[in-house]
């Protein structure tokens, strides 16, 4: 039995993961986590599903390291750590075609979002997972962030923002190759999904290729269980394929 940690779960993928954990016969425990939602400050919010699987609910501010720290220390021991925290634009800005769309303002909140949150559960996620005999440590990246994939260019911020993430999870699953073996770190590109995150940009995806946050999260999970020792380090896309970094 699994007790599972899904930072971000307000948003599309990270509630569509919740929904799909929270009905498996191998979780028992499940802690979810949003940011300014109604629940703030309701941290012991707790539902059971089906008489098996608790929910506990957290309001948690993922780039405020003291907020990480009094998390992870709560939660207590888990097996699998999912972070879906991200953003693409928001209302005064949008990815860059150019760069002379590039804003100060941007780029620093594209990395506090998408890279920071990563760094931070890192450093104090380690004793949570030591004694899950099939630790995990995974994060929402993009296909984007990719150096070795990039024959587009544009979208400075977010492009960068999600390398810098991805370059932090392939620096940890190394260190933890050293000091925490049962721990595997992945990197998981989740296909275009149909969030508000993707909604500026859904009329250019191929037919097929949009998919429901439901269907992600489902094939999210399967890659996270098809896992085994020594797979960590690794950038995986949502129907198995091995991305470069």
């Amino acid at each position: 039995m699994k007790r599972v940690a899904v930072v971000g779960a307000s948003g599309g993928i990270g509630a569509a993961l919740v929904d799909a954990l929270a009905t498996r016969g191998d979780v028992e425990e499940l802690h979810a986590t949003h940011h300014r939602s109604p629940l703030a400050g309701a941290l012991a919010s707790v539902s059971t599903f089906g008489g098996e699987v608790k929910l506990v609910r957290h309001a948690l501010d993922a780039t405020d390291e003291s907020a990480v720290a009094r998390f992870m220390e709560e939660i207590g021991e888990i097996d699998w750590l999912i972070n879906c925290v991200g953003m693409l634009h928001d209302a005064e800005h949008g990815p860059e075609k150019s760069i002379g769309q590039f804003s100060t303002t941007h780029f620093e909140r594209s990395m506090r979002i998408n890279c920071l949150p990563t760094l931070l559960l890192g450093k104090y996620a380690q004793r949570a997972l030591c004694n899950s005999e099939r630790g995990v440590f995974a994060t929402i990246s993009a296909r984007v962030g990719s150096i070795a994939d990039n024959r587009l260019g544009g979208w400075y911020s977010y492009r960068a923002s999600k390398a810098a993430l991805n370059m932090s999870l392939k620096c940890l699953s190394i260190e933890w190759r050293r000091t925490a073996r049962n721990i595997r770190v992945v990197a998981l590109h989740p296909g275009t999904t149909a969030t508000s995150l993707s909604a500026p940009f859904q009329k250019n995806v191929p037919e097929g290729k949009l998919f429901p946050p439901e269907k992600t999260a489902g094939l999210l999970l399967a890659r996270l269980d098809e896992l085994q020792a020594g797979n960590s380090g690794r950038f995986i896309a949502w129907d198995g394929e091995e991305l470069p970094w």
